[in-house]
């Protein structure tokens, strides 16, 4: 029985190292690249400053550190709020896009639409709502609850209208909104290059889990930004594959049309 004590304490310790590695590694990469790494360091080197102190008995500091350790706790829930919430909106798992799979017109007048914008030289920025809630963003905007089309999407963000600037949120097969402001991303991992509306959709996939259509002004390149990182250079191939994979339909592709423009390019 002591035997069996001792391995039993033994894979308890391992498996609470082993949780502790685990939590501690995707600790550091969820704040990996965000301004909060370096308010991170500060307060590492402060718990190592009063772990010093408690072992070679410093009363003095040992006190003032036990006094102010409630207000730095209350300090990292308001600096890393961003961060907090995000990771909060994605306990539970990824959920399927809200893209309603209804109809394969609606995945094909995205894809029309994004790259006429694309071959145009449109800036544009399109938002799929998928598990978190974008409400709070459509709120930031002008609603419309319309049907998506080709010509709508062109008409939003023709430059000099009234609802060019800004990106559109697409939910439950509908375009729910236009002129919506997205939080930019303080990612410094981030090309400099990029501009407002490419921080902004990297910034909206920070703070949920919807995946964001970028076209840049400049470039006409398409990119997608989805979980914080974005990739450039999105072909219509590609586009389609994904917006398929949103509705739950299988492609069907029976015409070529242009690709977008591909990256390489600053934009």
């Amino acid at each position: 029985m002591s035997l069996l004590h001792s391995l039993l304490e033994f894979l308890r310790v391992l498996l609470e190292i082993g949780i502790l590695w685990v939590f501690y590694y995707w600790f550091l990469v969820f704040f990996q690249g965000t301004m909060a790494v370096q308010v991170l360091g500060g307060i590492v080197v402060l718990a190592l400053i009063f772990m010093v102190s408690a072992l070679l008995h410093l009363q003095v500091l040992t006190w003032l550190f036990t006094k102010v350790a409630t207000v730095v706790a209350v300090a990292f829930i308001v600096i890393f709020h961003p961060e907090l919430r995000r990771g909060l909106a994605r306990i539970g798992g990824e959920a399927i896009f809200r893209l309603n799979p209804r109809q394969e017109q609606v995945v094909e007048e995205i894809v029309k639409g994004v790259l006429a914008l694309s071959r145009q030289r449109i800036g544009a920025i399109l938002a799929i709502e998928r598990q978190t809630p974008l409400r709070p963003y459509m709120e930031t905007g002008v609603m419309m609850e319309a049907a998506i089309s080709s010509e709508l999407l062109q008409t939003i963000f023709m430059p000099n209208t009234p609802l060019h600037d800004g990106g559109v949120v697409i939910s439950q097969g509908r375009l729910t909104a236009a002129a919506c402001l997205f939080p930019l991303s303080e990612n410094t991992r981030l090309s400099k290059t990029l501009g407002t509306r490419h921080r902004a959709a990297v910034g909206l996939s920070e703070e949920t889990d919807a995946a964001v259509i970028v076209v840049s002004e400049e470039t006409g390149i398409v990119s997608l930004a989805a979980k914080g990182e974005l990739t450039r250079g999105i072909d219509r191939e590609k586009l389609a594959q994904l917006l398929y994979e949103v509705a739950g339909t299988k492609p069907r592709m029976t015409h070529a049309a242009p690709s977008a423009p591909q990256a390489g390019v600053p934009g």
